[in-house]
């Protein structure tokens, strides 16, 4: 009888690795970057920051690749993670480790909070993307590496942040950007590492307010590109979670350090 129990359990777990691919990440040289975020200088004025080359997953991380993780790893699954870890909505709409392992799953994940999404990454030898890096990243459209200049670009980015929030995201795997990653833009919001780090401004949330979400906006103050309103808006939205948190539109997709570079 255990033997048959393990023999399921392993065909089970290999049926789930299968549905779920081996993660697909893209290079990404890196470079001097003018962030929207001072990084030290004085608020308001242009901030040059230097990202180092990195890899990035082309894609958010989806539902059946979640799902096989929490076959592997169950202390991560709905009802078992710590409170501390996850707040009371984390996978509330799933996926859960034995959820229908014959369909690939390609939406992205949502409702997972920032210590599940790290342990993701981690259990693939990464970890989640710094803001600069996303920011680096999220910069580029199909033909060049910094398209936030053109209004037309802006304008296109803009219009998903006009639309409501639909309670069930699409698949990924829109068109690629310069880089070949897709879907930083139009399907969900997403975890950086330092997310807890993007005000810039010496507000109430700095000096203990319990009051912390009613200043959101207040970052926003002392960045150097006040017009790009797309990301004040990850900024505002990123600022005012704290990392058990859990949102159905908010994702993950995980980096690592270039290949050669130190881990």
């Amino acid at each position: 009888m255990r033997r048959a129990r393990t023999g399921a359990l392993a065909a089970a777990l290999a049926t789930a690795c299968a549905i779920a691919p081996a993660a697909d990440y893209t290079p990404l040289p890196g470079g001097e970057f003018t962030s929207a975020l001072p990084q030290g200088a004085t608020p308001g004025t242009t901030a040059v920051a230097r990202v180092a080359p990195f890899e990035l997953r082309t894609t958010p991380v989806t539902r059946a690749e979640f799902r096989a993780f929490l076959a592997l790893h169950p202390a991560w699954r709905r009802g078992q993670a710590p409170a501390v870890f996850a707040d009371a909505a984390y996978l509330a709409d799933g996926p859960a480790a034995d959820d229908r392992p014959d369909v690939a799953d390609a939406r992205p994940v949502t409702e997972v909070s920032w210590f599940a999404a790290q342990a993701f990454c981690e259990s693939e030898g990464a970890r989640l993307p710094t803001w600069l890096e996303w920011e680096f990243a999220a910069a580029a459209d199909e033909t060049r590496a910094d398209a936030r200049s053109d209004p037309a670009w802006r304008q296109r980015i803009l219009s998903w942040y006009a639309q409501p929030a639909t309670a069930t995201p699409q698949d990924v795997g829109g068109p690629p950007d310069l880089h070949g990653v897709r879907d930083l833009h139009g399907l969900v919001w997403e975890w950086v590492d330092d997310f807890n780090a993007l005000f810039v401004a010496g507000d109430s949330r700095n000096q203990g307010d319990p009051d912390t979400l009613r200043f959101c906006g207040a970052g926003a103050i002392s960045m150097a590109d006040r017009d790009n309103y797309a990301v004040l808006m990850r900024v505002a939205l990123l600022s005012s979670l704290s990392a058990p948190d859990t949102l159905r539109t908010l994702g993950f997709r995980c980096a690592r350090p270039a290949t050669g570079e130190p881990r």
